[in-house]
């Protein structure tokens, strides 16, 4: 019983803080003058992305590996298939251009990166250190690139300066209080049902720790707001990979361990997931209803696959052949048409 009540405090503090901190950075970010892409793939985008990086921290201090990477790997997979899969479905989402030329290329190459960094089992502290600089250059860009093309705008009403970083403080107090009482939780669940650490951060805790970027893009596609909506999506995910893992990485006593099973399973399933982003946004940039839906599909049988492995199911076998022979084909044949049509429209 405290187990379970410890798993659900801890989560509801890392949703509470989550909002929080965004709000008061968000009221923080609009004085300047961002546009809504920028504040979806910076200040909301990290902002969601807190209660990753307070977990992953955590986890890697304690020395459990296995959530550490774990989360941040599960939850750029469920990011995009989940969270884009139901935005979608709620309202189809127009990708901004610059989302489809920088940001998600961008977001595949980072994927691609973290499986070269993690090929010899550990992501060192210099490995790590790369990851923090190339966070720290992407937001220097992202800053210059917003404030060249930033229309001038009336200035907004905000409340008083003090009134937000106490938000922001007040917000990251609670992601860290939420952190310790949901990874001791989820650890001890773990042990209890036999599942490895793993898995738990691959499902559970990344699930778990998404839950504000699930909000945000949903408010987000039914406000019209679509470019918060994709870009909270992009920018969290690179965050992940670049500010959550680098950070753990650089402060963990030894680095963090990288599973053979993540090497050549969970790490490529994520590449993939990114790749597939790509031409989905270049048919007629957006992703519709039907897209969402597909989207969110793959997620489920996902997380289907996860379990089927863990409990030695005998319909593993059948499930992961019909995935690889039909079902991921048929997909990559429908896109492929798709983008050519498109092509040839344009």
């Amino acid at each position: 019983m405290m187990m379970v009540l410890g798993f659900i405090v801890g989560l509801a503090l890392l949703i509470i803080g989550a909002e929080v901190l965004v709000r008061g950075a968000s009221r923080l970010a609009v004085r300047v003058g961002i546009s809504p892409l920028i504040i979806g793939l910076t200040v909301v985008a990290f902002g969601t992305s807190s209660p990753e990086l307070a977990v992953s921290l955590k986890a890697a201090f304690d020395d459990q590996a296995g959530i550490a990477i774990g989360n941040v790997v599960g939850s750029n997979i469920f990011n995009v298939l989940f969270i884009l899969g139901i935005a979608a479905l709620i309202a189809p989402l127009t990708v901004a251009p610059q989302l489809i030329r920088l940001d998600i290329p961008l977001m595949i190459a980072l994927s691609a990166l973290l499986l070269v960094l993690s090929l010899d089992g550990l992501l060192g502290r210099l490995d790590s250190l790369l990851l923090v600089t190339s966070l720290a250059a992407y937001l220097v860009f992202l800053f210059l690139h917003s404030r060249r093309e930033a229309a001038p705008s009336p200035e907004v009403e905000a409340p008083p300066l003090p009134r937000n970083l106490v938000m922001v403080f007040g917000g990251l107090v609670l992601l860290v209080l939420g952190s310790r009482w949901f990874v001791g939780a989820a650890v001890e669940l773990a042990g209890a049902l036999g599942v490895s650490e793993q898995v738990v951060g691959l499902t559970i805790v990344a699930a778990g720790t998404s839950l504000p970027e699930v909000v945000t893009s949903i408010i987000a596609a039914l406000r019209g707001e679509r470019d918060i909506a994709v870009g909270n999506v992009v920018g969290s995910n690179v965050f992940n990979i670049l500010g959550v893992l680098g950070l753990s990485g650089v402060l963990a006593p030894s680095g963090i361990a990288v599973s053979t099973a993540m090497l050549s399973f969970d790490i490529p399933v994520m590449i993939t997931v990114a790749l597939a982003c790509l031409p989905i946004c270049l048919t007629g940039g957006t992703i519709s209803r039907w897209e969402g839906g597909v989207l969110l599909g793959y997620y489920f049988a996902y997380t289907i696959y996860l379990v089927l492995q863990v409990t030695h199911h005998d319909a593993l076998h059948g499930f992961s052949t019909v995935m690889i022979y039909f079902v991921l084909p048929l997909t990559a044949l429908t896109l492929t048409v798709l983008v050519l049509q498109e092509k040839r429209r344009t």
